[in-house]
């Protein structure tokens, strides 16, 4: 293998997110399941997967957050108060796989919409030690357990009108 392409593969895995070793990136995801629904007003709803590592010592923890799209800037910014959980414990690491999942509720936007969209962070810690970390933000085509609405919903961003 040529020398250039061995430093590039190198400098990729340098760049990829630390998930535990052999985790499965299709079962590591976050999306939107409830967007501004008549039986959720004004609230977005976050769903992720998380892989288990199978160590049975280690304990798996999600961090839901809620960001907005600002037009003026062109940027996504997290929101400061209400919109976001702390680091959740949602299992152990002994599981195929855990999902879970938050629910926000924001006041109504006088006049106009925001654009929302989740980011969500995932811990793998065994004790208090942190042995793997990743993040991802909302995507669409994701299969939720529960909690969506209406049922199969799944998606990026949400408008709030």
């Amino acid at each position: 293998m040529p020398r250039c392409i061995v430093l590039l593969l190198a400098a990729a895995a340098l760049l990829a997110p630390a998930a535990p070793a052999g985790a499965a990136p299709q079962r590591l995801w976050a999306t939107i399941n409830v967007c501004d629904t008549i039986a959720h007003p004004d609230s977005i709803g976050i769903r992720a997967s998380m892989p288990g590592s199978g160590a049975r010592h280690e304990q798996m923890f999600m961090r839901f957050r809620v960001q907005f799209f600002r037009g003026a800037d062109g940027h996504w910014h997290t929101i400061s108060k209400g919109a976001d959980t702390g680091f959740v414990p949602v299992g152990s690491a002994a599981y195929q796989a855990r999902q879970a999942g938050r629910l926000f509720t924001f006041a109504p936007p006088a006049g106009g919409s925001y654009e929302l969209r989740g980011k969500v962070n995932f811990e793998w810690r065994r004790g208090r030690r942190v042995v793997a970390h990743a993040a991802r933000l909302t995507t669409a085509g994701h299969r939720s357990a529960v909690g969506s609405d209406p049922a199969g919903y799944s998606a990026a961003t949400c408008v709030i009108a």
